[in-house]
């Protein structure tokens, strides 16, 4: 079951190559998820542009578009009244001129505040987007992760839905395999779903061998692990052997293999770009980075991205 999937994966990608040049862009960058083959590397921005603009806002979103990133990642909270915000803490007190938690605060309070830059807190004009304007302003340019989403995934899916982008829309959870095909089976449409696999930990193992015993194997799966191990790399290779695309985030050593294994966006910046190419050579083609303009501008470099 999995290699036919995998061989009609391959004809509808070369039978419809000439449709998806003549869609969106972010048509074609869902075509490179749905193509387990393609070796082209998809950049996604964690929370956006947060170095240059505040994390989570549409400036911060605008500027990895233009910077030709594939994803944005973003965070989501529901304040007191039922609004999806971009918000990735449990308050506002670190990101915001407010305080307080967003499950505990209107939407129209949040919507006075003001956003912080990153670095200096030093207040912006920006303010919290909610979900609906920030998949506005993705629609057709950029393919967006919903994170710490899973929970509302009704409701995001009927935003994008009234936006005609669902296709457009993935999200990634830790949820076992038997649920996630209920919920997505739930509705007409679904949106994409990818398993995150924290290999090292006994949980992470169990879902991995049930994902691994499915008949239909998953767009890809985020690979997490927190030192190097034979285990890791048999894993990696699995799960590009079973037709799904490998995802490694290189947002902090915790996540990929240490401060040792040097596969870190910090340590790439620091030590050297090079540190990227460990990352390639297990194969990962999605890689989310807290440096997105330094990714692209390696990949572009070795001929991986546009």
């Amino acid at each position: 079951m999995k290699n036919l999937l995998f061989l009609l994966v391959l004809l509808l990608g070369a039978c419809g190559a000439n449709d998806v040049e003549e869609g969106s862009r972010a048509d074609r960058i869902v075509a490179e998820i749905h193509n387990p083959v393609s070796r082209r590397v998809l950049v996604v921005a964690h929370r956006g542009d947060w170095r240059n603009y505040p994390e989570n806002s549409i400036g911060a979103i605008e500027s990895v578009i233009r910077m030709g990133a594939d994803v944005m990642e973003l965070d989501l909270k529901k304040t007191s009244d039922g609004v999806l915000v971009l918000m990735h803490d449990r308050t506002i007190d670190r990101t915001t001129t407010g305080h307080g938690r967003v499950s505990e605060i209107t939407y129209d309070s949040i919507a006075s505040c003001r956003l912080r830059s990153a670095h200096h807190a030093a207040v912006t004009h920006y303010r919290v987007p909610t979900l609906r304007e920030a998949l506005a302003c993705c629609k057709d340019r950029i393919v967006v992760n919903v994170d710490q989403g899973y929970e509302y995934y009704d409701e995001v899916l009927a935003i994008a839905e009234e936006l005609d982008m669902a296709d457009q829309v993935l999200i990634k959870g830790k949820k076992s395999r038997e649920e996630v095909e209920a919920k997505l089976a739930s509705h007409a449409r679904a949106l994409m779903y990818m398993p995150i696999i924290d290999i090292q930990k006994p949980a992470g193992q169990a879902l991995y061998e049930a994902y691994r015993q499915a008949d239909e194997a998953p767009l890809a799966c985020e690979l997490c692990w927190q030192r190097p191990s034979e285990e890791v790399e048999r894993c990696a290779e699995e799960i590009i052997g079973s037709g799904s695309k490998l995802w490694v985030n290189t947002l902090w050593p915790s996540l990929c293999g240490g401060e040792e294994a040097g596969l870190y966006d910090d340590y790439a910046f620091e030590k050297g770009v090079e540190a990227y190419d460990k990352v390639l050579d297990m194969g990962a083609t999605i890689i989310q980075t807290d440096r997105p303009e330094l990714l692209l501008s390696y990949l572009r470099s070795k001929g991986l991205h546009d």
